[in-house]
Formats: structure tokens, C-alpha cells, sequence
């Protein structure tokens, strides 16, 4: 029913910084400053990607260079007191890289961010080379979208085809991003399937009812927030 969603090629930045295997410590960090960014990928051959140096394996240098940790430290951190030796970013790298497809949504590509705990991921073809970057900011870009945009997806996508006008009167309206449906419903069985629907529509912020009264399948009149809230609750104690 709902359109096509936006992809990582639509929000990633094409024009990359990367760098190779070999390059030295300070190449890196030079980088980093020049392009201001936390992370670079690494790549050999033709482009392929096969690793990431972010700031976080570069600070193990630093926090331990002027230190002797005991051995207990030096058993629980030993990767990071590799990287505090080493010179290359074919050492430094965090291998394989976590990278994503151009074709991915962006839902996608934000559940990877969040699950690895990453700020950007390199964005690879079907072989690994490298074709852009897309970071969290990137991601965000879908809330920049207009609220008549989002209003009319909504109608488009959603309201006509749950709520018909043979049936309904529904109305939709945003503002910042919030949908906020309103006017008579027949079946308010399909108020949480709306909500659902809704909240997939990309760019929207949150969906509200209004505290009107709806009139109920059966004729009887119907507090559309309240149904929904009682659906919400069952639907928590179900997952508990």
C-alpha cells in the first residue's frame, strides 16, 4: 500500500575521505581534521572496502603513553594495547567493516547504527567498493520533510483505503511533523492499524487522535484516544 521509502543512496554523501592500509598514524588523524569527521574507511585494490579507523581506535595511543598498566589491565585490554602501538591504518582498523547496502532503507541503516553503536557507515555495492558514506545526521534529513508532503501521503496512503469517504469522514493535519487524524470513523477497530501505518509514513514525528467522539460500528459513539490506549496497554502486557 504505502510508497516506495526513501533508501540510503537518497541521504548518503557521495564524496568520501578514505585511506589505504598504509597509511601512518598521523596521515590519519591529518584526516580526520581536514575532512572533520570520526572515521575514515580503509580500502585496498580498486576501491573495496575492508576496514574502519575511527577515533576511537586512535585514543588508545594517547591514553596509554605516558602508562604501564598492570597486568590485569594488560589481559582485560589487549586489543586496545595493540592499537596504542600501532603505526598503520592496516593495524588501527576495525575489520571486517560494518557497511551497508545503497539499496537499504534508511530504517535499515539506522537499526545497524544504533545496534553497533556507530555514527556513520560506509555504504558498499554488491562486491564491497566502496560507493559513499551515510551518517546519522543523513538519516535525520527525512524530518526535514514538509507536513503537506507528509499530510498528503497520509491521506493517499492510509486514510483512503481504511477510511473511505463512503464511510468516514477523517481528516488528517501535521504540524512539525505530528499527524493528528480527526472527524467520524465507522470501524475504530482499525484505529491502531492507522497509527501503525502512520507512523511508517517517513518524515512523521508522531501520530495523535483528537479527543472527539467517533461513531462505532455498532452505532453507539466511541472515544477513538481511548481505543487506542486500551490496544496499546494489551499490546505491553502481552510483550512483558
Amino acid at each position: 500500500m504505502h510508497g516506495s521509502p526513501h533508501i540510503v543512496s537518497d541521504v548518503m554523501t557521495h564524496t568520501v575521505a578514505a585511506i589505504g592500509r598504509g597509511a601512518s598514524f598521523k596521515e590519519i588523524v591529518r584526516m580526520m581534521q581536514d575532512w572533520k569527521v570520526s572515521a575514515l574507511p580503509v580500502l585496498e585494490g580498486e576501491g573495496r572496502v575492508v576496514g574502519v579507523v575511527s577515533e576511537a581506535d586512535l585514543l588508545p595511543k594517547e591514553e596509554f603513553r605516558d602508562s604501564d598498566p598492570d597486568r590485569a589491565t594488560q589481559l582485560k585490554r589487549l586489543s586496545d594495547l595493540a592499537k596504542a602501538g600501532a603505526v598503520t591504518a592496516g593495524e588501527l582498523m576495525t575489520s571486517p567493516a560494518l557497511t551497508v547496502h545503497a539499496n537499504a532503507t534508511l530504517a535499515q541503516a539506522a537499526r545497524t547504527m544504533a545496534h553497533a553503536k556507530v555514527k556513520r557507515l560506509p555504504v558498499v555495492d554488491d562486491v564491497g567498493m566502496l560507493q559513499g558514506i551515510v551518517s546519522r545526521a543523513d538519516l535525520l534529513k527525512v524530518f526535514l520533510r514538509d507536513d503537506e508532503d507528509i499530510a498528503e501521503e497520509v491521506r493517499r496512503e492510509v486514510v483512503s483505503y481504511l477510511f473511505p469517504a463512503s464511510t468516514s469522514s477523517a481528516r488528517v493535519a501535521v504540524r512539525d511533523g505530528v499527524v493528528t487524524l480527526s472527524g467520524r470513523i465507522r470501524d475504530t477497530s482499525l484505529v491502531p492499524v492507522a497509527a501503525r501505518l502512520i507512523r511508517a509514513v517517513e518524515g512523521v514525528v508522531d501520530v495523535e487522535f483528537d479527543r472527539a467522539e467517533h461513531s462505532g460500528s455498532l452505532g453507539r459513539t466511541v472515544d477513538v484516544t481511548d481505543c487506542l490506549s486500551v490496544r496499546h496497554s494489551a499490546g505491553n502486557e502481552k510483550s512483558t
